[in-house]
């Protein structure tokens, strides 16, 4: 199984153990846990990364 084979199955496994808890991940997660992974991103730039983006997206929805 190659690197890339390895990630997939990895993630995949991660979604559904969160559809498993009533909080199934959309396709755009998917998607950003596998950079993650392909990348080497730190635990700690993962956590920045998503924190950034809840920020963003709270900022967008007080302003509409």
């Amino acid at each position: 199984m190659s690197d890339k084979d390895t990630i997939r199955q990895r993630t995949l496994e991660a979604a559904h153990l969160q559809m498993i808890e009533g909080n199934p991940l959309d396709a755009e997660q998917i998607a950003m846990f596998e950079m993650f992974d392909r990348e080497g991103w730190s635990p700690e730039r993962q956590r920045a990364y998503v924190l950034e983006r809840v920020r963003t997206a709270v900022a967008s929805r007080t302003t509409e």
